[in-house]
């Protein structure tokens, strides 16, 4: 076991930076004595830098055709090595450090591992955002979520009747894990999936959260069938409603003794 008092915080600064940080995530990142930050932007960098001088961004680690893997592992070291050197060392990722980010996760293993004290602290997700600024309730239809290449590329099923979101739908089908971008035919091929369970012409909608507080989120909505043509980007999150009624289980409410009636949901 390590005997030094290096330390790791993986904390979440939501996905409007200022106004949706969390009042324990800011006393984390005022109190390290480095904060390492992966941010959308230069300006939340700036933000940070307030709170805490001492900030090294996360960005350079990344590269035109650099292979993801690779930029991830050199940013752990990073962060670990100021750990090893006894630092109270905060990572602060935008929107929840623990949805689609696997830095924070594999470094509070990595420094667990070593000995070292390490934990995240939760923060507004983009999902967080998607069900205010699109209104969406999880517990009317229910909510199934997949990374959109995921569910390209593996056996997966929809249930038509709930509310289906597809995380990165703007790297649907990117493979080789040193590209941020899709191609029109691998977006063809997710929309012949998509017909499997939709008509190529049911309304859906591209979400994007708003990053900055001068910013509007992205609602676009559009036909499946026009997925191909539509300028999507990394952030970009696919949101399909449901094409049919949920179906009651008579089998079930018979057993309970219920009948159609007495079910109310909502």
């Amino acid at each position: 076991m390590a005997e030094s008092k290096g330390e790791f915080i993986a904390v979440s600064t939501g996905m409007n930076l200022g106004g949706q940080i969390s009042v324990i995530a800011k006393d984390y990142i005022q109190k390290a004595d480095v904060v390492f930050a992966l941010m959308p932007h230069t300006l939340a960098e700036r933000w940070l830098e307030r709170l805490n001088p001492n900030v090294k961004s996360l960005q350079p680690f990344y590269g035109i055709g650099k292979y993801r893997m690779q930029s991830y592992e050199e940013m752990i070291e990073a962060m670990m090595v100021e750990v090893r050197r006894g630092k109270k060392v905060c990572g602060a990722f935008y929107g929840h450090a623990g949805v689609f980010a696997c830095v924070p996760r594999l470094t509070i293993d990595k420094a667990r591992e070593e000995g070292f004290r390490a934990l995240m602290e939760p923060g507004i997700s983009a999902e967080a955002c998607l069900y205010a600024d699109i209104g969406i309730d999880p517990g009317v239809h229910g909510i199934q979520g997949y990374e959109a290449s995921q569910f390209l590329f593996y056996n997966q099923s929809l249930n038509n009747a709930a509310y289906a979101i597809m995380w990165q739908i703007g790297i649907v089908g990117e493979h080789t894990a040193t590209q941020f971008e899709t191609k029109p035919e691998w977006v063809e091929v997710f929309v012949e999936r998509l017909a499997e369970w939709y008509p190529v012409t049911h309304e859906v909608i591209l979400y994007e959260a708003a990053v900055l507080p001068i910013e509007v989120p992205r609602t676009e909505r559009l036909q499946i069938k026009d997925l191909t043509l539509a300028e999507m980007s990394t952030k970009t999150t696919l949101v399909i409603p449901p094409v049919r009624n949920l179906e009651l289980n008579i089998d079930v409410l018979e057993r309970m003794g219920l009948k159609p009636e007495d079910i109310t949901h909502g």
